[in-house]
């Protein structure tokens, strides 16, 4: 956090008042400064405290494909399934829109965000301590308590729940993404393909109605809110929570069959002296 902010506040600042780049520009680089300054902080953190390799922000092209095409393709069925079942329709086709490319990129820098917080520290964390099963409940618990902000004020308390539930499922999906490649890019990848492939569909993303009128498709939706999402969007479907339990059950067993899980530790937490017996990291 420190990091990003020095960039935000004084950095990004200085350089916008000596160079003028203008507002689109100023936008880019804001957001290839935060990214950039989020990950230097993370690896020095990493590197001069825990002592150890960064192994989990070592760029591996195959593995980010795998993920961006799995976190794209489980929120597409879910999503295509909700249209067949005339959850949602299709109003109108408006075509590639001005700005879809620039919501991608803030996409994808929120995503690493979320995923160095969440995955790469608190989760970390936690498994170090309690072990894998633990950190998992707890640290998706979090993620989806944290996600309740983008509910509009006057929800009732099944929205408020239900929002709970299917984010706290969410989180836990991409905790298991990453507790298999144990590499920060690919469950990145899997969460910004996921959240951009919501935006196309022209329906909420977790109750954030920014970009609909950027998607290729307009669409709206009918029906009760546990099948459409409600006011949240699809991630809030019963369907797409069935969906990701099914992932969750699939990637669960191919973690333990694979030997990636931790047990619990006795001693507590323990990342930096490397008592914890850490998981094998892919190649």
């Amino acid at each position: 956090m420190a990091g990003v902010q020095a960039f935000r506040l004084l950095l990004l600042p200085a350089i916008v008042s000596v160079f003028h780049p203008g507002e689109a520009l100023t936008s880019f680089l804001r957001r290839i400064g935060i990214l950039s300054f989020l990950l230097l902080s993370y690896w020095a953190y990493v590197r001069f405290y825990e002592k150890r390799k960064v192994d989990e922000l070592r760029p591996t092209p195959r593995g980010i494909a795998i993920g961006g095409l799995t976190g794209a393709g489980l929120i597409l069925l879910a999503a295509l399934l909700l249209f067949a079942l005339g959850a949602y329709e299709v109003t109108a086709y408006r075509g590639m829109q001005d700005g879809l490319l620039s919501a991608a990129g803030l996409i994808v820098v929120a995503a690493m965000l979320e995923e160095v917080v969440y995955r790469g520290i608190l989760f970390r964390v936690l498994e170090n301590a309690w072990g894998t099963a633990i950190a998992l409940f707890l640290q998706s618990l979090l993620f989806g308590l944290g996600h309740l902000e983008n509910i509009e004020d006057g929800a009732s308390t099944v929205e408020l729940i239900t929002t709970v539930v299917s984010v706290t499922l969410v989180g836990a999906f991409w905790t298991l993404v990453f507790v298999l490649s144990r590499n920060l890019w690919v469950v990145a990848a899997n969460h910004a393909a996921w959240n951009f492939s919501i935006i196309l569909t022209g329906v909420p993303l977790s109750g954030l109605g920014d970009w609909v009128s950027l998607a290729p498709i307009a669409s709206r939706y009918q029906g009760p809110d546990w099948l459409t999402g409600g006011r949240f969007g699809p991630e809030s479907s019963l369907i797409t929570m069935v969906l990701v339990s099914a992932a969750l059950a699939v990637l669960w067993t191919l973690a333990r069959s694979r030997d990636r899980l931790v047990k619990a530790q006795a001693q507590g937490i323990d990342g930096v002296d490397g008592m914890v017996r850490r998981p094998h990291t892919p190649n």
